[in-house]
């Protein structure tokens, strides 16, 4: 009987698996990355009153919200968004200052919009496996990227989960990165929206991002717990058969000072389907990035070669001087958007095929995209602005620009293109 029910057993499993159907939809709405200029969405600042029960969330420092307390280098514009929520800060000329909350769908929505009006193909919505094992920080987040794909559809912009792996744990969390993709799959059925589906496919498949890989800053995970979530994503009957890009160092290829020198690295990210490096804060001016740009070419080489598929990833600037006050603010100054521009036609010209820029909505490292107050307010804490002739979406236009570039619908250049209202 034990032999006659093992046999069974097991061949009930094979059948399991052979008839097994995967839960994703045959295609999307954006069947390649190629082409594309994306961005990274954190999606992580909440406001007290918004029902997220989270306070001031990622606005305040070290628990505190208030002028000389804040972990925002640059104030987000607020004009256009239905909600936004009074703050301890004041304006120059003493009336309150109002931020928005990512938990409200209607300032996702305009955030959508204005991917569409400037031409923004779509964004990357940043899960944190830090937060997400913990109740407050899924329902959070769950919240964000439920109103983001609603918003991807309204306004055809693609859509796709980059799992943060920054505070991960050793392989205790690798069932929550796996459980979570499996609940979006389930629950929210992000990649199986039918004629409407907006997440973004490459290589035929849903694409999945696992950024944090190879980092050598002595993480808790390692390599090892990358490959499983890896061989899920990849292999799973049900929930896998998906493409992955994998968030690297940036001098992964040679092992360079911010990577871990452990082979296994390479033997990893010939599984994946993208490279994706880290190039933020790694140049500050156009004789550092000269330097980079030859980095980028031997890097696109050695994608080749291995047939994986390269991302370029720019960025428009930097300042995290309210969250280091030991840090100068306007860090890596953005230069009238001339270091932005480097970076972006130095790429296309390098022969990249897909763009990412970080951040859309990044306020905290002032590196958002995304409509910037010129009028911030005015006290202890000390606010980035554009110079006086720069409008505050001048790099939502140049990211639209860039993504036309890169798909050759207007001539390419290296000046970087006036304001609208300048021409």
């Amino acid at each position: 009987m034990n032999i006659k029910r093992t046999f069974l057993l097991a061949l009930l499993t094979v059948t399991s698996s052979v008839f097994a159907q995967s839960k994703h939809s045959k295609t999307s709405r954006f069947k390649s990355y190629k082409g594309l200029i994306m961005a990274g969405y954190q999606g992580w600042h909440n406001a007290p009153e918004d029902g997220a029960a989270r306070g001031w969330y990622h606005y305040q420092s070290k628990g505190k919200f208030e002028p000389g307390s804040t972990n925002i280098d640059v104030w987000p514009e607020t004009a256009e968004l239905k909600k936004v929520y009074q703050t301890p800060f004041v304006l120059a000329d003493g009336s309150p200052a109002y931020l928005p909350s990512a938990h409200d769908a209607s300032t996702v929505e305009t955030h959508f919009k204005w991917m569409k009006d400037y031409g923004v193909d779509g964004v990357f919505m940043q899960r944190f496996v830090a937060e997400i094992r913990g109740k407050s920080g899924r329902n959070h987040f769950n919240t964000v990227l439920g109103n983001a794909l609603k918003s991807s559809q309204k306004y055809g912009r693609a859509i796709a989960v980059m799992y943060d792996l920054s505070g991960t744990r050793d392989s205790v969390d690798v069932p929550v990165l796996i459980n979570d993709w499996k609940n979006l799959v389930d629950s929210m059925k992000i990649t199986s929206q039918g004629n409407n589906q907006t997440y973004l496919y490459h290589n035929g498949k849903p694409l999945v991002v696992l950024w944090g890989v190879g980092f050598g800053d002595n993480r808790k995970y390692t390599l090892k717990d990358i490959d499983k979530m890896i061989d899920f994503l990849k292999n799973d009957p049900v929930y896998g058969g998906c493409s992955v890009m994998l968030g690297v160092p940036t001098y992964w290829r040679e092992f360079g000072n911010d990577t871990e020198n452990n082979p296994l690295l390479h033997t990893i990210i010939k599984k994946a389907d993208i490279v994706h490096p880290w190039t933020i804060g790694r140049y500050s001016n156009e004789a550092s990035y000269n330097r980079y740009s030859e980095v980028q070419k031997g890097d696109i080489a050695w994608c080749k070669q291995n047939k994986l598929d390269y991302v370029g990833v720019v960025f428009p600037g930097f300042s995290w001087h309210n969250m280091n006050p030991k840090s100068p603010s306007n860090q890596i100054p953005r230069n009238r958007g001339k270091f932005f521009w480097k970076q972006t036609s130095s790429a296309i010209k390098n022969g990249v095929a897909m763009l990412y820029v970080a951040m859309f909505d990044e306020v905290d490292e002032g590196t958002a995209i995304f409509k910037v107050s010129k009028n911030p307010p005015v006290g202890a804490s000390t606010f980035v602005t554009f110079e006086e002739d720069i409008p505050s979406d001048y790099y939502l236009y140049l990211s639209g620009y860039a993504g036309k570039m890169l798909r050759k619908q207007v001539a390419f250049t290296e000046d970087v293109p006036l304001p609208p209202k300048q021409k």
